[in-house]
């Protein structure tokens, strides 16, 4: 059985040191996705979109480590787009206003047709408890070009700092931002205390 292990087949993309800002240029990917809206902190939306990304991922996963593929590949971390109709919620901190996409990376291997058998396992497996998010996931593919990104250590809500300073990265260069704020989780909330979390920012660039 053939093992896969997508952050060090993509390593630049997932990697960089607190303090250090690194261009990268993103090639296009496929990832499943959820849109959706409001603060992530209290939004019942959001938690369910991340119990169907995970679900999903893992369903696909051993659909391709037990089927024909036999192939063993490491679930990727969750990523999410971040933006707002009107940007300068972001500086308020009205949360509730946010868009955001979640997502995570999918293996080449992934083809539409394995992407709707696994919808279809996951349905089944949960019976009457499906997540109304299984109805509007999708499974696409997505390029960003030419990024800037760094590493963020710390709370989530200590982003602005790390954030400014990408920014400033990017104008130095003379270059501008644009499409949407990108944020990847490398650390579980759950296990790593606040203070140790890391969460690699990346912003596209002009």
């Amino acid at each position: 059985m053939s093992k896969v292990d997508l952050k060090k087949t993509f390593k630049n993309l997932y990697n960089a040191k607190p303090g250090q800002i690194l261009e990268v240029d993103v090639p296009e990917i496929a990832f499943i996705m959820v849109e959706g809206k409001g603060d992530p902190n209290n939004s019942p939306q959001f938690q369910e979109a991340i119990e169907v990304l995970y679900g999903l991922s893992y369903t696909l996963k051993f659909m391709a480590k037990f089927g024909a593929e036999a192939v063993d590949y490491v679930v990727m971390p969750l990523e999410a787009l971040w933006w707002a109709e009107d940007m300068s919620v972001f500086d308020t901190g009205v949360k509730y206003d946010w868009l955001w996409t979640l997502m995570i990376m999918q293996p080449d291997l992934v083809t539409d047709e394995m992407f709707r058998e696994g919808i279809n396992q996951f349905r089944r497996k949960k019976g009457k408890t499906v997540p109304a998010s299984l109805d509007s996931v999708r499974f696409e593919r997505f390029r960003e070009g030419l990024s800037a990104q760094t590493m963020h250590i710390g709370p989530y809500s200590a982003e602005k700092a790390t954030i400014a300073a990408l920014h400033d990265y990017i104008r130095e260069q003379g270059r501008s931002p644009r499409g949407k704020h990108h944020e990847i989780y490398l650390s579980n909330p759950q296990r790593v205390a606040p203070e140790k979390m890391r969460t690699l920012i990346r912003q596209p660039m002009k």
